[in-house]
């Protein structure tokens, strides 16, 4: 596949060569064919065409003849940039007068090695121009900030970013962030962050996690990372959850949560609760050092205690696991909720390593 350059080079002589006076049908039909195996090849030739056009130099070639009318043969002026309104009343280079109206009126070969010359450098030019045009695109879209934040177990990180918004990282979490002139995007490799985003509508926020992306452009949101499961919880504004293609094959559809939603994406789809922003805050309350459980299940309690500390609690038996819990506790207090558990359930808790074991008494 040809490049730019090349195919500016090549639009730029079958401009020379239609408009030096001699294509004939055969140049015509080879320049319609190469018109059409390609739409870069079209784009090239019209783009150099119309700029040559707007250029006005055809108007300083034909030593001020209205565009569209051929000079007579003789009446150029020596040079292409010579003065428009200067009159040439003895051609430079006169030539015997034809006086058969059915004659064809050929441009001399100088003139015709002028304007190729000139097509030459006009070329280059467009050329010149198109490499600074996508130099400058290249700056408009590369990043200009990139940067990485992770947080240890049982450690939370504010961070605030170069755009005005601010990322906190909850317990064990890592993001990538790669701030653009055209997209601010951050990658949540691990854990989970909550992201106050500054409005900027032209340059829209994306948390991507494998192969969906959570998309806002003013908002408060959450997004956490668990395996292959997602989970967007959003306090104000609105934001877009989408996915590409998925390991099952399916694409799921685009779904659109509002302020009090709470989304969880796995394979099978996704499922949104919409409730108050006060019910959706209680998802948070992580960054106030607690968690909040309702009626759930002490195997899930016990797993999100565990994502805050070291010392974890393991579930030794299923139907200990299977008791249902409520309330707020402190992360960082596993002893206090472990003791609870011993008061307030069947339960027997016992240390074995780093590890509290909890099984039916």
């Amino acid at each position: 596949m040809a490049s730019s350059r090349e195919i500016e080079h090549t639009a730029a002589a079958w401009l020379a060569r239609r408009d030096a006076g001699d294509c004939s049908e055969r140049d015509r039909q080879q320049l319609d064919a190469w018109l059409d195996a390609s739409v870069a090849h079209r784009v090239a030739f019209i783009r150099l065409d119309a700029a040559w056009r707007q250029s006005d130099r055809l108007k300083a070639l034909g030593a001020g003849v209205p565009a569209g009318v051929v000079p007579a043969r003789g009446s150029w002026t020596p040079s292409p940039f010579g003065n428009a309104d200067e009159p040439a009343d003895e051609p430079r280079h006169p030539h015997p007068t034809h006086t058969d109206a059915d004659s064809p009126r050929r441009i001399p070969r100088q003139h015709r090695e002028q304007r190729r010359s000139l097509l030459r450098h006009f070329a280059a030019a467009a050329a010149l121009a198109l490499v600074v045009s996508l130099a400058l695109g290249w700056r408009h879209y590369a990043a200009v900030e990139q940067a990485s934040y992770r947080t240890a177990i049982g450690d939370l990180q504010e961070v605030p970013l170069a755009d005005g918004s601010t990322a906190t990282l909850s317990s064990d979490s890592r993001i990538l962030v790669t701030l653009s002139h055209g997209e601010r995007h951050v990658d949540l490799q691990q854990g989970e962050a909550f992201f106050a985003v500054a409005k900027d509508p032209a340059r829209p926020f994306v948390v991507s996690i494998g192969g969906r992306r959570v998309t806002a452009v003013g908002t408060r949101f959450s997004v956490r990372r668990d395996m292959a499961d997602l989970r967007v919880v959003v306090t104000e504004g609105l934001v877009r959850l989408e996915s590409d293609r998925l390991p099952n094959g399916l694409r799921q559809p685009t779904t659109l949560l509002p302020a009090g939603s709470v989304a969880l994406a796995s394979d099978a789809g996704v499922v949104v609760h919409s409730g108050s922003v006060q019910q959706a805050e209680e998802y948070l309350s992580w960054r106030s050092g607690f968690v909040s459980f309702h009626d759930t299940p002490l195997a899930t309690a016990a797993a999100e205690f565990n994502r805050y500390n070291t010392r974890k609690i393991v579930i030794g038996d299923a139907s200990v696991g299977a008791m249902r819990v409520g309330g707020n506790f402190r992360w960082s207090n596993t002893d206090a909720f472990v003791r609870l558990l011993a008061q307030g359930f069947p339960i027997k808790a016992r240390q074995q390593g780093d590890s509290i074991v909890l099984t039916r008494r």
